[in-house]
């Protein structure tokens, strides 16, 4: 017999491979949300699987493990590419106002001080 929360592990990891395939970005904000609180559901769950496992909760154990690697990978490749639409925002941004205001950044070093009051 399969616990309860092996189970709720078990969908909500499934949950958490497909959320991870949709990388819009016009949805990102809700699949930010979601993958969170499947993570939360999952931090709830993982305090109530302890040992001693039967026979199918260590079969049902080893294919969580096998998703939770891909897992793993998904969240680590959706965090890349939030982070990298981050950089370009911020480069896009400085592009900007170097071309509003050119002169902005320029050194002053050969400024002429007249030394006579």
């Amino acid at each position: 017999m399969i616990r309860p929360a092996m189970k709720v592990w078990q969908e909500v990891t499934e949950t958490l491979l497909k959320i991870t395939q949709n990388t819009n970005e016009s949805e990102r904000d809700e699949t930010i949300a979601t993958i969170e609180k499947c993570l939360d559901v999952r931090e709830k769950m993982q305090s109530q699987i302890t040992a001693p496992f039967t026979s199918e909760e260590e079969v049902l154990g080893k294919e969580l493990l096998t998703l939770e690697s891909s897992i793993q990978e998904k969240l680590t490749s959706f965090t890349k590419q939030i982070q990298s639409d981050i950089f370009e925002t911020k480069s896009k941004k400085s592009n900007m106002k170097s071309y509003v205001t050119p002169y902005s950044n320029v050194m002053r070093d050969g400024t002429f001080y007249d030394t006579k009051q």
